[in-house]
């Protein structure tokens, strides 16, 4: 009979090495749960998460139903996210400002021209309809929402502001101080209103006139100091 040789003990005993030796020098084999994720179900399960927000929105919105609807069982999901309040916040990421550079124009209006052109992008973005409302109702009642739609939301437009901020100070177009937020819920706030609330278009004019309000307003605060 043939033995697997590498089942059979060394013929010097005194050569074995002990168990933990072996144990450490044997290859460490990848979990058996280690496979890589498929590309293509985890954007059925994405494209699933928008058609079940708008079919039952958030509150009522499940791992089985989002499973369901994207033809994987729930294990696929959770072993993407672990929560439907993750899922979601994954889809916002893909609209975040995150990573963009602050807008570099020479000018404050160039630089609130910019911003506002950006956001006007990404608040066209499915999510952007189909989710935040939704979330920011949810976020009234949940702190743990709020917390993390603040996040996801407000820290990269937050970072764009504070950039176009100091570079206007330092070209002294605003005064050393200015608040950063303000100049954000001035541009940011009525562009939101019109496009996520009223559902209205934003044409290239209106950005103009938008950017130079914002940018009358902050002066009209500088002077005002």
């Amino acid at each position: 009979m043939t033995t697997d040789p590498a089942a059979t003990p060394s013929a010097t005993p005194s050569a074995a090495p002990t168990a933990p030796a072996a144990q450490a020098a044997a290859p460490r084999r990848a979990p058996a749960g280690a496979a890589v994720l498929r590309e293509d179900v985890t954007d059925a399960i994405r494209a699933a998460v928008l058609a079940e927000l708008a079919a039952v929105g958030f509150s009522r919105m499940s791992i089985e139903g989002i499973a369901r609807r994207a033809g994987v069982g729930k294990t696929a999901v959770y072993r993407r996210w672990k929560s439907k309040l993750h899922l979601v916040l994954d889809l916002i990421g893909a609209f975040a400002v995150d990573g963009l550079p602050v807008p570099a124009t020479g000018s404050l209006y160039g630089d609130v021209r910019a911003l506002l052109e950006v956001m006007s992008h990404l608040l066209r973005h499915p999510v952007a309809s189909a989710v935040i409302p939704d979330l920011l109702v949810e976020a009234s009642r949940n702190p743990e929402i709020a917390d993390a739609v603040r996040g996801a939301l407000l820290d990269g437009q937050r970072r764009m502001a504070e950039g176009i901020v100091a570079e206007a100070v330092s070209r002294g177009e605003l005064p050393a101080g200015t608040d950063p937020d303000h100049a954000l819920d001035l541009a940011i706030g009525p562009l939101y209103w019109r496009q996520v609330v009223v559902r209205d278009t934003t044409p290239a004019a209106y950005l103009d006139e938008l950017a130079r309000s914002v940018v009358a307003g902050l002066g009209a605060a500088r002077s005002a100091a």
